[in-house]
């Protein structure tokens, strides 16, 4: 297969493949590798109390098996980015759709914690790569004219893998015979398809520069942009993360359920909600974006600490709402922000920087708090977990509001 290379000139890419730019429809369909890996990444969450039940396993066992997924995000981050720079966007997205394949064996076959503990590395993988090199693939199609519309496609695309993810596996779990295979058959032929539509996307290199294995970065003058971006994104991920490694757990041990197709339902109303969000406010100026995402993500989080309190499935069902929302606009103003402001030379390692930073905190805090519910109880845990994101949220939004007032770029505003 053939390459692409761009000039130097220019912040973007005039056009990926040097001809007409890409209508929307080129644009959607580049970010369906995106919808197809991220569903794998949440899929596992309602079959999570199923393999604890199986194998047997605690809690804190639980949330170290959810976040091994962050581990491998943070390994494949810090190459992918530059690599994807480097090397082409199919170069990078095409071994990460083979990982993630790679993970639905692991899954559909797990008789053990270590065989879920494969399985999560190579979905995180496979995340890590898609994140870093298919969200710059998306603004390469979408070149300088669409550069909005790419990063809302992008972000849109990732939304709705997550949402639909647990949905479908719930369903298929609830309904169907030998849940932990079928469920990743089926995912598993969805992968394949994006494999088509990778064979499709250019192969945009960029110039060398810097090492090829370093942690991901930003140019020195995006360096503030990347912390505006963090300054939501990171709680807006953590707050989701925390409902996705022990929402399972909190329906069975406060609420009284073990459903699956409610475990499932829970985590699409979260991600279905980030995913429409985006659509509503997608016109907004990123600072609004990113100081209404703090305040969605810290209410969310205070009614986590009422639902434990009240015992109440419809205020945990509200807060995934708002949970949603948080991470949806946080992910959206944070990508838009650097798809708009850094150099196409080193976008891809951009993303994978807010990436690795918002995914860190994402990883670390639930399994603490994982850890913690054995000790001293799961609503403890998740009382003190919900008001620590809630914190770190309230602070961005401050942060925030007054790094904004000196700013006077128009997207910003």
């Amino acid at each position: 297969m053939g390459t692409t290379r761009t000039p130097r000139a220019g912040r973007h890419a005039a056009s990926p493949t040097g001809t007409s730019p890409a209508g929307q429809g080129d644009i959607w369909r580049a970010a369906w590798p995106l919808t197809a890996v991220f569903m794998l990444s949440n899929a596992p969450t309602p079959l999570f109390v199923l393999w604890q039940h199986r194998i047997g396993f605690a809690t804190g066992t639980l949330t170290v098996v959810f976040a091994m997924y962050i581990g491998g995000l943070l390994l494949a981050l810090p190459v992918a980015g530059a690599l994807s720079d480097r090397c082409g966007r199919r170069n990078v997205l095409l071994p990460s759709v083979l990982c993630a394949l790679l993970a639905c064996l692991f899954y559909a076959t797990a008789t053990s914690v270590a065989a879920l503990l494969a399985a999560r590395l190579l979905t995180g993988l496979a995340v890590g790569g898609t994140v870093a090199s298919g969200m710059a693939a998306v603004v390469d199609v979408g070149g300088p004219e669409r550069r909005r519309q790419a990063s809302l496609a992008g972000s849109v695309a990732m939304g709705t893998g997550l949402a639909t993810g647990p949905l479908l596996a719930g369903c298929v779990a609830q309904t169907l015979p030998a849940p932990t295979v079928t469920v990743f058959v089926v995912e598993a032929v969805l992968l394949l398809s994006a494999l088509l539509v990778v064979r499709q996307v250019p192969n945009v290199r960029r110039p060398a520069t810097g090492p090829w294995l370093r942690v991901p970065s930003v140019p020195r003058r995006n360096r503030r942009d990347l912390l505006l971006g963090l300054a939501a994104y990171m709680p807006g991920m953590t707050g989701t993360s925390f409902l996705l490694a022990l929402g399972p757990s909190l329906l069975a041990a406060l609420l009284g359920t073990e459903n699956r197709i409610l475990a499932g339902g829970t985590a699409f109303v979260m991600f279905g909600t980030s995913t429409a969000v985006q659509f509503l406010v997608s016109g907004w100026p990123t600072r609004r974006l990113l100081a209404i995402a703090t305040g969605a993500t810290a209410a969310g989080m205070a009614l986590v600490v009422s639902a434990v309190h009240g015992r109440l499935i419809g205020l945990l069902l509200a807060a995934a709402v708002l949970a949603g929302a948080g991470q949806g606009m946080g992910q959206l103003g944070s990508f838009s922000l650097l798809g708009a402001r850094v150099d196409a030379a080193r976008l891809a390692e951009s993303n994978a920087a807010l990436s690795s930073w918002g995914y860190l905190f994402a990883g670390l805090l639930p399994v603490g708090s994982g850890y913690l519910g054995d000790a001293a109880g799961i609503g403890f845990s998740a009382t003190l977990l919900g008001l620590v994101v809630a914190v770190a949220a309230g602070a961005g939004g401050v942060y925030i509001t007054c790094a904004g007032r000196s700013r006077r770029s128009p997207e910003w505003h």
